[in-house]
């Protein structure tokens, strides 16, 4: 069940809660996951997420902020897992006044109804953040819930964090931005009506997405990628940007020529996930030029695929 935007609610079964923006889903937030679904298994509790529904310091700094994660991609992921609650609370000016004392009474023991609370040994919340692991475990007999704090996962020496991938996906260096995740990065969306410059014109159909604008996105340029579709999934290779070959105002777009699937997939939605970056996104001279260079597209996509096994 999901609490989209909204305080008003109470789960009334055991839970065991982490809290966080879990942005990217890596492979830290797969160590906490890990350990809750274990908890999960043995004492029964049902499995509970606590984030916010805009990204804090979008109201803190006055301006959007961009996250490698969807509030629909993480709602996705987090149905894959077998999370049984995910509350996206609304995150307001009274909220963000909270002290960490009132947020762990009246919402993470009240209403998410912990049993136990798995954390990082860095996690922050209420008011400037005051609150710690420490105070959890300061609170928990009175609160009557169990603490777990989980040690941070590190990859060369440093945390995993969604700074960390932020820092690689900006140098387009997506296999790196995988290891961290431990998963691809990836994009869902509805596919929509694009120019039919693909089928019509080039010989061969594309799927195109519009990701939303707070949609974090590596560098333009084309990328090996993997496309599930109805439960299934085929090799592709995506192009992520405006399309300068193609005439008028162009949308930053995610368009995929997924291998072996010729279907209407207008309205489905998809996940497109990024392996490789292959080249940066260019302005051809000609539609021609522009054919002949998707035809070597293809053909990188087919053979990194073949080489991994994919």
């Amino acid at each position: 069940m999901i609490f989209i935007d909204s305080a008003d609610f109470k789960i009334t079964e055991p839970t065991v809660v982490s809290i966080g923006k879990f942005d990217g889903r890596h492979r830290g937030h797969q160590k906490l996951l890990k350990e809750m679904l274990q908890l999960k298994r043995v004492k029964g509790y049902k499995l509970a997420l606590f984030t916010f529904s805009t990204v804090p310091g979008t109201l803190i700094y006055k301006t959007a902020q961009t996250v490698i994660t969807t509030n629909q991609e993480r709602r996705n992921n987090m149905e894959k897992i077998g999370v049984d609650y995910l509350v996206e609370y609304p995150f307001t000016s009274e909220v963000s006044h909270m002290s960490p004392e009132l947020f762990v009474k009246t919402i993470l023991a009240g209403k998410m109804n912990a049993k136990a609370i798995v954390v990082g040994t860095d996690c922050g919340f209420g008011y400037k953040r005051a609150g710690n692991a420490a105070l959890l475990a300061e609170l928990a007999a009175d609160c009557g819930y169990e603490l777990v704090v989980i040690t941070k996962e590190k990859e060369d020496s440093r945390d995993i964090s969604s700074t960390y991938i932020r820092e690689e996906l900006a140098k387009g260096n997506i296999e790196k931005v995988n290891e961290l995740l431990g998963q691809p990065y990836a994009i869902h969306g509805t596919v929509v009506h694009g120019n039919h410059i693909g089928g019509a014109i080039l010989g061969f159909p594309t799927a195109n997405i519009i990701p939303p604008p707070e949609k974090l996105l590596p560098p333009f340029g084309v990328y090996v990628s993997r496309v599930t579709v109805d439960g299934r999934t085929y090799r592709g290779i995506t192009n992520i940007g405006r399309k300068p070959t193609v005439e008028g105002e162009n949308p930053v777009g995610v368009e995929t020529f997924i291998f072996s699937l010729d279907q209407d997939l207008y309205g489905k939605t998809i996940e497109v996930q990024l392996l490789n970056f292959e080249r940066p996104e260019k302005k051809f001279d000609s539609l021609e030029e522009l054919k002949k260079q998707i035809d070597r597209d293809k053909k990188y996509g087919e053979a990194y695929c073949d080489e991994e096994q994919l």
